[in-house]
């Protein structure tokens, strides 16, 4: 094989023996990425909806707070919260019971009272006594009995229904909670994808770029003025860069997934990019606004509902008072005969004196998590307090990495520019122009990242402050 005269990096020109073996083993390593290029690229596209829906951000939170598996859940949840309401409240209707009892008995006094109450009591009974009365025949009853029973005064019940309502409104606020998270999730997947697709756009860039460079080293080549391993490299960078292009979209389509996964989908969705800044306000504003955040409401239901377990214990100490009535019919042969009907009408007041000490210590109990529910309040204002704290500095330290990444990229864009025209009038090595290409993609890749991460961080804080739904112009 003819090797030609090559000029080295200060023009000089020297015959160069190349190495055989090491251009077998160059050419095996492009065709391995070529290989490996195509593989994953087959995969990638074979799973690629031609069809995937795209929406705006605010449709995705409007589907995603209604239809997400979370979200569902809590409502059932919610709605199952809200019956609890209803129990409480039952205990103040009245109770209606109808009830059917069969006995038969010798029995003296049952046996003399079924006959009275089934209206069969005769003169024949009275002429054998006292016989007919110590020693009567098996008698059989059938009884019918309709019966109801209205509390009037019932302390208990009365707190046990505000009780319900406390928790449901507490339980409401915890859905209200649960919905700005599923809002923060949406939002970050929703940024998922525009981040996955700016790297394949920067993916794209740096394939044309390579390609550029491929150009280059074969025309210098081709004139004499460049090596083979230049060429070689070119190609290899080439192939590199296609990698990462494959990677970027294999991202891209698995956040799709995860988007449509969060709005209780099977289908991959695409977005529209949102346009504009987010603001960012002084650091008060966020304290400010985290006292309405929900779960501190929440907290707060529950520690003035703890407030009520100690009312409830002193209801043990009063009385139950009410009326109650009930109609019954008695028959001998037959279930719901009339052979007999009587009806009775009572008042009634139950007051439990004693209950061995049980009131007392319910008492001691509930004045224990009425403190317990006061301590978790104030931790839970303390954590709000610091992590509004640590989200905000996080928005600092975004934007100034924001901010130098897109300095460094700058800076990046310019090295390669100068290190290109040196190669191309062979001052530079390839070397030294791949390695500049490699810091442009970093560069380019690092202000993607930090402009989601930014976003993030903004996206953090809103949440920290209960504030994500209204920031996104989804508040109810």
């Amino acid at each position: 094989m003819r090797y030609e005269d090559i000029q080295g990096v200060h023009g000089s020109k020297e015959k160069e023996e190349i190495n055989m073996k090491g251009v077998v083993t160059v050419r095996s390593e492009i065709l391995k990425h070529i290989i490996l290029t195509i593989v994953i690229s087959v995969a990638v596209v074979s799973t690629v909806s031609v069809a995937d829906r795209a929406m705006t951000l605010r449709d995705a939170l409007r589907i995603a707070l209604s239809g997400n598996p979370e979200i569902k859940a809590q409502s059932q949840a919610l709605s199952a919260t809200g019956e609890d309401i209803g129990i409480a409240q039952s205990y103040l209707l009245p109770k209606i019971n109808l009830e059917e009892r069969f006995m038969r008995t010798a029995t003296p006094g049952y046996a003399f009272s079924f006959k009275m109450n089934q209206e069969r009591f005769s003169a024949a009974d009275l002429m054998g006594a006292p016989d007919t009365f110590n020693n009567p025949g098996p008698t059989s009853d059938f009884q019918s009995t309709l019966s109801f029973e209205q509390p009037l005064f019932a302390p208990k019940a009365y707190i046990g229904i505000d009780m319900a309502k406390q928790e449901a409104k507490a339980r409401n606020s915890e859905f209200d909670r649960k919905r700005e998270d599923v809002a923060l999730k949406v939002y970050k997947t929703y940024l998922g994808i525009a981040t996955a697709t700016g790297y394949g756009n920067a993916a794209e860039k740096g394939i044309e770029d390579a390609k550029a460079h491929l150009t280059v080293a074969e025309v210098r080549y081709n004139e004499g003025t460049g090596i083979y391993s230049d060429l070689l490299r070119a190609k290899v960078a080439v192939s590199m860069a296609s990698e990462r292009h494959v990677a970027a979209i294999k991202n891209r389509e698995t956040a799709k997934r995860a988007l449509g996964l969060m709005l209780g989908l099977e289908e991959s969705l695409d977005i529209l990019p949102e346009t504009g800044e987010v603001e960012v306000k002084a650091i008060e504003h966020y304290y400010g606004a985290s006292s309405l955040r929900k779960d501190l409401k929440a907290m707060e239901t529950r520690a003035n509902n703890a407030g009520n377990m100690l009312k409830m214990a002193d209801a043990g100490y009063l009385p139950v008072i009410g009326i109650g009535a009930g109609y019954q019919m008695n028959d001998h042969r037959k279930p719901f005969g009339s052979e007999g009907d009587s009806w009775q009408m009572m008042a009634f007041l139950k007051w439990e004196i004693f209950d061995g000490t049980k009131r007392e210590h319910e008492r001691q109990k509930a004045k224990y998590k009425s403190a317990e529910a006061q301590e978790y309040l104030s931790g839970l204002k303390k954590e709000i307090a610091f992590n509004i704290y640590d989200a905000y500095l996080g928005v600092g330290e975004a934007k100034d990495s924001l901010a130098l990444s897109k300095a460094a990229l700058l800076s990046a864009e310019e090295g390669l520019r100068i290190v290109k025209v040196r190669y191309e009038n062979s001052l530079s090595p390839m070397i030294e122009l791949l390695d500049m290409q490699a810091g442009l993609d970093g560069s380019r890749a690092g202000v993607i990242e930090k402009e989601s991460a930014y976003k993030n961080a903004v996206a953090n804080l809103w949440f920290q402050s209960g504030i994500i739904l209204k920031e996104l112009g989804m508040e109810q």
